[in-house]
Formats: structure tokens, sequence, C-alpha cells
């Protein structure tokens, strides 16, 4: 018995993996019921074990006779906040499971707390109600509780078109897209349907060539000289509708201005928060009056002075490449978020970022990564390389982040309406176990912890080091949550380079590692759990273990990418 046992070219993963198995919501608020259903391709008749489980501890189960293939289930999580469980399902003939499944439930009041970040890009009247719920059901069987609203906007400096009193119908973006009020309204009100929060892109400080026109002085700008002769600017291609002008962030006319403009936002469309971008470092720039200006330390007043503004609403901001990251967090910013680019180009730099903006915030923030693969590849038609995304993802995950990659399709470039690479539907399916395994096990990824890169593992059957990465070997770090030891392994081993972004598409997979001894310096041990999203569905397999010498023995059953090994 199986579920979507159709070879790739006879199946579109975007309608099919919404019916394959899905809950109806991203996240639930406590006390909400989850309603499971799962489409089999043939009618199945016989026993389906469910169980519901926290980390390694079963909650709850049922046992269900059936003969369908179709199957609805309604499940009563606990209602405590801020939790996650894994929903794993056995078919049994004979007693004896012959098919597994698994999906993964948030529990969480605030959807900041766990950020699972996508990205809608198209915005144009063409689109139809079914097209925005096939987006979004597919969005959210993977998760996904909040979305960024890429370029849906009119101008910058004034970024919903009004006609009149009202919104206008349509506009065209900067580069010369359509785009619909109806529709940006339409994709909130779904998304809200399924408790996917969106966020409204914009610059926190651009306006295009006409803003004298709508109200913006040249004297709120920054220059690249101190005789204000030459506005500091983004060049655009001349078939875009206008370069981008900078403002400066510190001054109060702009902010009361770009604030008047986001109010009429939140007004007309229900937005939760605005997803501030930047430009990254500007070198040296002035304000009009010939004064220098530290452009990073300019964010955190602009976002304090917002929040104040907009109380209840959310805001994050990209730091390029980390540029006045340390300013974005001193603000009351929701999460962090990392656009990453050169020189942090290795798998250990992912880590290093995660790790530094959690400090940075006090050990209380998660972090969103936006990292583009395939990033040369993404200039031509083609296919993402599965080997580049699942390993930055295990990468990313691991270490307790999240990846922006996800929306009407995948991300290769900065420009989100870039489109050339697909998905298959094996690199498709996998990625729905990664992340139900980013959501099931989100109170050990994401939730606080002491990690630590002294681990004392060893084998005899396997190189294996303590992180970072080395090739050829897997690394292996720990974390400590609540009593609970949690040991990761990154398998690179067979991988032909170290470097996430795999330009060109020519990552190699890691080997895979079956059966293989493990030792690790553990006495005190009631359960050893393994769980991978490579392995069973991302179903947690408990492990036989002996403990000898100050040093518990198990064997790990299988290893490609990732594995975590729970200790309790």
């Amino acid at each position: 018995m199986f579920i979507s046992c159709r070879k790739e070219d006879d199946i579109n993963p975007l309608i099919y993996l919404g019916s394959e198995i899905s809950t109806d919501k991203s996240r639930y608020l406590p006390g909400e019921e989850v309603y499971i259903s799962l489409s089999l391709k043939r009618s199945f008749s016989g026993e389906v074990e469910v169980k519901y489980k926290y980390l390694t501890e079963v909650i709850d189960e049922e046992i269900f006779i059936v003969n369908a293939n179709n199957l609805n289930f309604q499940w009563q999580p606990p209602s405590d906040d801020f939790k996650a469980y894994m929903v794993e399902f056995r078919f049994l003939e004979n007693e004896e499971p012959v098919f597994f499944a698994s999906t993964a439930v948030d529990v969480s009041s605030d959807w900041t707390k766990f950020p699972r970040y996508g990205f809608l890009s198209v915005f144009s009247s063409d689109i139809s109600a079914s097209e925005i719920e096939s987006n979004l059901d597919y969005l959210k069987r993977f998760h996904i509780n909040g979305l960024q609203f890429y370029d849906w906007h009119n101008k910058h400096h004034f970024p919903l078109k009004m006609d009149g009193n009202s919104p206008a119908s349509s506009w065209q973006d900067i580069a010369g897209r359509d785009i619909s009020f109806n529709t940006v309204n339409n994709y909130i009100r779904e998304a809200k349907a399924r408790n996917i929060a969106s966020m409204s892109y914009n610059l926190l400080y651009g306006a295009w060539g006409d803003f004298a026109s709508d109200g913006v002085s040249e004297e709120w700008m920054i220059f690249d000289d101190a005789n204000h002769q030459n506005i500091n600017k983004h060049d655009l291609d001349d078939n875009w509708a206008s370069d981008i002008y900078l403002l400066n962030p510190a001054n109060s006319d702009w902010q009361n201005y770009i604030f008047q403009k986001t109010g009429q936002i939140y007004e007309h469309l229900d937005f939760s928060g605005w997803h501030l971008d930047q430009l990254g470092d500007r070198g040296s720039v002035y304000n009009y009056n010939g004064n220098l200006v530290s452009l990073k330390t300019t964010f955190t007043p602009f976002l304090i002075n917002l929040k104040t503004t907009f109380p209840d609403k959310n805001m994050v901001m990209n730091a390029v490449n980390g540029y006045g990251q340390p300013e974005i967090l001193e603000a009351p910013v929701n999460f962090a978020y990392t656009e990453v680019w050169e020189p942090n180009n290795t798998y250990n730099h992912f880590a290093e970022i995660i790790n530094e903006n959690y400090n940075l915030s006090n050990n209380y923030l998660s972090t969103v990564l936006a990292a583009y693969v395939n990033y040369n590849l993404a200039d031509n038609t083609g296919e993402f390389n599965e080997a580049a995304v699942l390993m930055a993802d295990a990468v990313i995950m691991s270490f307790g982040g999240a990846h922006l990659e996800l929306g009407e399709h995948m991300l290769g470039k900065e420009y989100f309406p870039n489109n050339n690479l697909s998905l298959t539907y094996s690199l498709t399916k996998q990625l729905v176990e990664y992340y139900d395994i980013l959501v099931g096990y989100q109170n050990l990824l994401r939730d606080g912890g002491e990690l630590s890169f002294n681990t004392g593992i060893t084998s005899n059957e396997v190189g294996i080091n303590d992180w970072p990465a080395i090739h050829g070997n897997i690394a292996a770090f720990k974390k400590s949550v609540n009593n609970i030891e949690v040991y990761h392994l990154l398998n690179f081993a067979g991988i032909n380079s170290l470097e996430w972004r795999d330009n060109d598409g020519t990552l190699t997979a890691p080997d895979e590692f079956l059966n293989f001894t493990i030792n690790v310096p553990e006495t005190h041990v009631t359960k050893v759990v393994y769980v991978s999203p490579d392995w069973h569905d991302g179903i947690q397999e408990e492990l036989e273990f002996e403990i000898s010498d100050g040093v518990c023995e198990f064997k790990i059953p299988y290893l490609k990418y990732w594995g975590m090994i729970i200790i309790v």
C-alpha cells in the first residue's frame, strides 16, 4: 500500500501534494481543532493506526478500520501555546505496517515565534480564485505561516495607488508588471483563512524619480557628496519605470510621510505588517546639509518609531549580508531575516549567521535566511538541483533557522518573479518531509537550548567529526533542551563542494549510510529515538541501545542528508 506512487510526468505536485496528506491550516491557535485529510492512490482496507506525538511522547492514539481511499481525521491538540506535534499514520495488514505517512501540527498564537516564511510575487488580474486557493493550499502543505508579498506595490514612496479616497483597481510595479488590487486582497483573505500571515514588502527608504510630484522633498534624501548634487540611487535597466532614489531613514519628515502612506495600506488591505527591505552598505553618504550619515544606525530609530505608530502590526527587516543586523535587532522586530551573499558561501556560514542572530537578539528571535541556490542556473529554464536544495535546508533547519524559498515557484534569484527553475516531483515530496520535521520538532530546533560543538561522538564505521563541516565526513553537533540531548548528523561525505549556492547545479548528493554504529558519552538514558526527513516519511524510530563504560552505543538505520538522535 502506498500513496502517490505515480511517475513524475504523470502528476502535478502543486495540485496532488495538497490532497495527499494535509491539514486544514498552516498553524493553529490554542484550542482550535485540527482536520487532517489523506487521499490514497487506491482504496485501502484494514487498520490505520494514528499516533499523535509531542517529541518522543505519545500523547494520543487511535485505531480506525477503513475501506476507502479518502480518509479524514479530526484531532484536538492540547491547549498549550507554542507547541508542535507529529501525527504518524501506520497502515497495517496482518498487524504489520505496510505504509507510513506523517504530517506536523503547530499550535502557536503568534506565527513569528517559529516563522516559516514564503512569498508571493504575481498579482495580476489573470489569477483566478481557484489558482489563489491552489497556491495557498500548496504552501499550507509545507506549513508556511507567513508570506512576503514581493513587489505588490505601486511606487516605493507611494505604495498603494489611490483613485480619490479609494484604492485604484490596478497599477503597474516598477518592472511594468500589472498588479490587481483584488488579487492582492483575495490572497490576503484566503491566506488568513489558513492562518497564514501576509506581509507587505517595501523598501524603508526608496522613491521613484517623480518623487517631487507626490510630495517627497529632495531635502529628505541621502547623497553621494556633501554638496547634495547627486542623490544616492540604485540604478535599474532602462526598460524599468525608474531608478530607485534613497531617502534618509533618520529624517523625521520622511518617516512621517512613509508612515502615512503605510497607514493607507493598512486601511484598505489586511496585511499583518511590513517586510522592510534595504540595499546593503551604500558607502559614504551624506544628508542634505552635508553631514555624513551612518546609514545602519538610522535603522533602529526608524523601526522603533514605526512600531510606535503601528503597535499591532508585525515588522521584519532584511539585513543584506548582515548589514545593520545588530541595529535592526535592537528594534522590536518580530524575527531576524538575513539575505546571504558572498563571501558567506559555505554551509558553515549558515550556522554562523543563525547563531549570531540568536545571540544578537538576546537568545530570543528565530532566523529566516534568504539564500538563493543554483543562482547562475536560474538564468535559464531548467530544474533545481535536489542535492543543493536539501543540503542547504538540512543545515539551515538543523541549526534552528528557516529558508525563504517557497512561493508560487521556488526561489533561485533575489528578483522573486524569476521562475526559470522548476521543482521535480521527487524534490517536492522530499521538501514536504523537511518542513514536517521543521514544524514537528520546532521545540527542539527553535525553542532555546544550549549548543555544543564538543559532542564526543565516535564511530568505527563512518567518518565523523564535530562541527564545522569537513569535506568527506559526517559533521555532528549537539543541543541540550530541557533535559533532552539532541545530536544532529549532517552528511558531507560524497558531496563535491562545501559551498551552498551551487551556482551551476553541479553539487553531488551525499553518500547513503545504512545501519552504522554510533557511540555517544551518555549514561542516563531511558530512550534513544532517531528521526530524519530522508527516512520513513519522517516517522521516528526508537533504537535499541547499550551503555558500557560511560558510553551509549546504538545503530543509526539510515543517513543521507540530515538525521537527529534524540536521547531522553
